[in-house]
Order: C-alpha cells, then sequence, then structure tokens
C-alpha cells in the first residue's frame, strides 16, 4: 500500500486511543493462539453488570487474503473478507453478520500517494452509502466523509476535518454531528515518560454550547508495565495499569471515578489477554 495521507477515520485516532483504548468497567477473559499456517483462533468471555457473554473467532490468512468469522452467545456470526490489492493500490473488505442478510456490507479503500478514497456500500434493497476522502501528505492531510441514504435522498452524516503528524507529536481537528460539534485534539510523546505521552482534547457542542475538556498522559513504568490516566472537567477520573506476563499476554486493571460525588462507587474493570 501506499504511504499517502491514511483514511479519515485515523484522524485524531491515536488521541482517542490514549484517552480510551483498554479502560474498562467489565470483566473480560481472553485466550487466543496462532499457527503458521495462517490461522489464528480467539476465545473472548464478558462479564458485564452481572451479564455474561462471549463469542469465538477465527481468522486465516492467504497470500493477499484475509478471512474472519466469529460467532457469539447470540448466535450471530459475523464473517469478513479482506482482500489486498485486489485492484491495484485498493483493499476490498466484504462483511456479512447472519441471521441479518440485510447487514451485508462491501468497502472498497484505495490508497495513493497523496490521496486515500472509501467507499461502502450496504448489500440490501434500499442501502446507506459511506464515503470519505483525504488529500495531503503523511504530515499533513485534509479531509471529509459522509453517509448518503438511497431511499430518503438524504445525508445523514457528513464530517470534515485535518490532521497534522510529526515524529513525536499529532493534533486534528474535526469538525462532525453536520458541523454540530468542533473536535481539537493534541498528543506529543515526552523523553520525560520513558517514551510515553500527554494528551489533551476539547470538544465543543454548538447546540447545547457544551464544552468538554479531557487531558490524559501514559507512562512506561519498565518495558513490560504502563500506567494511564485522564480526568475531564466533569469531574470524570479514569486510571488504569497494564502489565505484560508474558510474550503479547496482558494484565489489565483500571477504575473510573466521579471527583464531583464521590459517594458514588467507583467502577473497576479487569481485562486478561493470555497467548500461549
Amino acid at each position: 500500500m501506499s504511504k499517502g495521507p491514511g483514511l479519515f477515520s485515523d484522524f485524531g485516532k491515536k488521541a482517542k486511543d490514549l484517552l480510551n483504548k483498554d479502560y474498562t468497567s467489565d470483566q473480560k477473559f481472553t485466550v487466543s493462539s496462532s499457527s503458521y499456517t495462517g490461522v489464528a483462533v480467539a476465545s473472548n468471555v464478558v462479564n458485564k453488570g452481572g451479564f455474561s457473554s462471549g463469542d469465538v473467532a477465527a481468522q486465516y490468512k492467504h497470500k493477499n487474503a484475509v478471512v474472519d468469522v466469529k460467532l457469539d452467545t447470540e448466535s450471530n456470526i459475523l464473517t469478513t473478507l479482506t482482500v489486498t490489492d485486489l485492484l491495484p493500490s485498493a483493499k476490498t473488505v466484504a462483511s456479512v453478520k447472519l441471521p441479518d442478510y440485510n447487514s451485508g456490507k462491501l468497502e472498497v479503500q484505495y490508497f495513493h500517494e497523496h490521496a486515500a478514497l472509501t467507499t461502502a456500500v450496504g448489500l440490501k434493497k434500499s442501502p446507506a452509502v459511506d464515503f470519505s476522502a483525504t488529500i495531503g501528505t503523511p504530515s499533513i492531510a485534509f479531509g471529509a466523509e459522509a453517509s448518503y441514504m438511497a431511499p430518503s435522498g438524504e445525508f445523514t452524516k457528513y464530517n470534515a476535518g485535518v490532521n497534522i503528524a510529526k515524529p513525536d507529536s499529532n493534533a486534528s481537528v474535526i469538525l462532525a454531528d453536520k458541523g454540530d460539534s468542533l473536535r481539537v485534539s493534541y498528543l506529543h510523546h515526552l523523553n520525560q515518560l520513558n517514551g510515553g505521552a500527554v494528551v489533551g482534547e476539547i470538544t465543543r457542542k454548538f447546540s447545547t454550547n457544551e464544552n468538554t475538556l479531557t487531558v490524559g498522559c501514559l507512562y512506561l513504568v519498565d518495558p513490560h508495565t504502563l500506567v494511564k490516566a485522564k480526568l475531564n472537567n466533569h469531574g470524570n477520573l479514569g486510571a488504569l495499569i497494564q502489565h505484560e506476563l508474558r510474550p503479547k499476554s496482558f494484565l489489565t486493571i483500571s477504575g473510573a471515578f466521579d471527583t464531583k460525588a464521590l459517594e458514588k462507587t467507583p467502577k473497576f474493570g479487569l481485562a486478561l489477554s493470555l497467548r500461549p
């Protein structure tokens, strides 16, 4: 694939991941394994609010194609086929979730040195069409995305933004929700955090005049342990510690607190991911 500006969905992703990834108030247990033949299997069990659910997933890689199949405890079967370079510099993704035959979707991603395009169409009688486009370079890119409902002839979503990436930082500005919200984020890697990072994000909702400011950080305690924390202006505090028990096997403990209502019971989460 060409090293171009990337997809619009990647704008601000690094900052978003630092503020949200691995935070949980549930209990999750995952076991996964893979083989040299290109087959990978994973099993997940999640306990959320006293209710348990799970799934079993399998992945098979062969040359430029990847097949993913996931079966969950609600008898849903999600199948995804991803083919790279079926067309030059393009990736094709087809998916369907049974027994809902109307959930089928076909997506084509095209990558160029100075542009990236995506188009996704629902495989049903009255489909929705999603498309996005970015132009620029890996350092600075401008992009937009939209969703069009063919039956009504209306746009249900349109967003636009700019993303600036440097070796030690990343910044993005995104106008979303049909122009009703603005999200600005900035992430910076610091040597003082042993290669960790700090991040700030501010979101403004124009229709309600509501502002949300969130700051967070990631600190690498040692090569196998990291600590993350985040706090917003509404008093919501989150923290987690993640330790690599063995290569590719992780234990994550996280918590969430409302600093403006300390009488509320804090929420705690535990995630154990094992890969023999």
